[in-house]
């Protein structure tokens, strides 16, 4: 398959490091350092399904495509208002689409895992147009009075319009044990953003175990797609890295002997969005013509689970 379309969507409301600094033990500088985040997007007036509609709408217009001509809608999602049904289903739904549809949770590795999904029904001939949705509200499962989860993570959506090609030169997904090492559920319960809202602690990361793991995977991913695609790092053209923290990315850079020019970030901007960080980076790059046809870009992600997945396609 190849990407004939993507869009992107998020909150109207900014949280900066300063707005966090008023509640928490914490400072402007200290997240900047630690993290690379000065702001993040999170839900007020929107949900998460709105989000989602949004950006599988603008992606449907950037492919020039009518929803009735889909095959098959996958959306990649942690957490939303919903149990059941699947956002999937109401997304279909929203945007006047007639096909089946299924949720996964990939946590920060939904986008690599759902064009995985979709390349191997393109192989076996079962579908000729696929959206893919990743919509995420981390915000729901922290406490805003925990500074080392908190400051992280933000809201957003991306959505990508698959159609017949040959673009996709490796893809590799992991899974590994250990995740109670790095990460503690504790009871969860719904946590919208409030300044002097819930202290409950429904998520916990032991960051610098995560910052390993994290570094440890993508370095290894990255080297044996770039491997099965028989290219070297030098090849790819732009690096998309989950945007969860930019000591990772540097690190990866360096591993990889790569110039800091192929590794765009909005991390900045945007905090940690889940499995929507790498859609909506790759929207923006394009929109910002960052893109030419013919360029090969590499991904790589890494979440709970333990997850992680690489993938280079031709763009």
């Amino acid at each position: 398959m190849k990407i004939s379309g993507i869009g992107s969507s998020l909150p109207k409301k900014v949280v900066t490091n300063e707005m966090l600094a008023e509640i928490l033990d914490t400072s402007d500088e200290w997240i900047t350092t630690r993290t690379g985040i000065k702001e993040r997007r999170v839900l007020s007036t929107e949900y998460v399904l709105d989000l989602a509609v949004d950006a599988a709408k603008k992606a449907l217009d950037d492919a020039g495509m009518d929803p009735k001509d889909l095959d098959f809608v996958i959306c990649a999602n942690v957490v939303n208002e919903y149990v059941t049904p699947a956002l999937s289903c109401i997304v279909k739904e929203k945007i006047g689409a007639k096909c089946p549809c299924v949720d996964l949770n990939g946590a920060c590795v939904g986008f690599i895992y759902a064009c995985d999904i979709a390349e191997a029904y393109y192989k076996i001939g079962r579908v000729k147009n696929v959206l893919v949705v990743c919509a995420e509200a981390p915000a729901h499962m922290l406490g805003w009075h925990d500074r080392t989860c908190a400051v992280l993570f933000g809201a957003g959506s991306g959505a990508a319009v698959l159609t017949p090609g040959d673009n996709i030169l490796a893809t590799r997904l992991t899974s590994s044990d250990g995740w109670d090492r790095l990460y503690e559920m504790h009871n969860l319960q719904w946590c919208p953003y409030d300044l002097k809202g819930p202290t409950n602690l429904p998520l916990v990361m032991h960051g610098q175990d995560v910052f390993k793991f994290a570094t440890s995977t993508c370095v290894n991913d990255l080297k044996v797609v770039l491997q099965d695609a028989k290219i070297t790092a030098d090849d790819i053209n732009t690096y998309f890295i989950h945007q969860a923290n930019l000591r990772i990315i540097k690190y990866i850079e360096q591993m990889l002997g790569q110039p800091t020019e192929k590794f765009p970030t909005n991390i900045e901007r945007y905090g940690n969005t889940s499995s929507a960080s790498l859609p909506i980076l790759l929207d923006e790059v394009k929109k910002a013509g960052g893109l030419k046809e013919g360029d090969l870009l590499a991904f790589s992600a890494f979440g709970a689970g333990l997850v992680s997945g690489a993938m280079i396609m031709k763009w």
